[in-house]
């Protein structure tokens, strides 16, 4: 899956309307007004940026001062982030046998994933960076921290250590669905 439409889906997903009228709005001058009559979601938007190439992984400027313009520097950050990791992971980077696990985490993990990312070595620094750049979203915090977790531990990033720390936390029932 394109990180960079993972990114753009999570953008959408965290628009308010009336961040999504401003937006709307801010590109009138790149956009027919047909097509802005269309947009009901940030999806939409971003599809007709994409489409007139105004935006891509490697092209974010123009995105980013939209975000500005509606004072979303919470998505500005996650932005940067994913411009300074280079946006695309290596190939060796990319998760496969844990991406069920990490679904399963995300699913049946709650408040208590700070106390399983910190099982897992994860620094407090880190953690922060995650909560301010979601932060209305626990189940993006969890899902961000372990793929940070992922890309910290690079091979080492076994599932068997999931399986522990989410034990170490009395997490017992989430261990078990994992194992399976």
């Amino acid at each position: 899956m394109d990180p960079f439409l993972t990114l753009l889906n999570s953008f959408s997903a965290s628009l308010s309307d009336a961040e999504l009228a401003s937006l709307k709005f801010l590109c009138r001058a790149v956009i027919t007004k047909r097509k802005l009559e269309s947009v009901q979601s940030g999806r939409d938007l971003f599809g007709f940026l994409l489409e007139q190439q105004l935006i891509a992984s490697d092209r974010v400027s123009f995105l980013e001062e939209l975000l500005k313009n509606i004072k979303r520097e919470d998505l500005v950050c996650q932005l940067k982030q994913f411009v300074e990791e280079g946006g695309v992971n290596a190939p060796d980077d990319q998760p496969d046998v844990h991406e069920r696990p990490i679904e399963v985490i995300c699913d049946n993990v709650g408040k208590d994933w700070k106390m399983l990312m910190r099982k897992l070595d994860m620094s407090e620094v880190k953690l922060e960076q995650i909560v301010v750049a979601n932060p209305y979203n626990l189940r993006e915090q969890l899902f961000q921290s372990l793929r940070e977790w992922q890309k910290w531990k690079g091979r080492d990033a076994k599932v068997t250590d999931l399986i522990k720390a989410l034990q170490d936390c009395h997490l017992k029932l989430v261990a078990d669905k994992v194992e399976k």
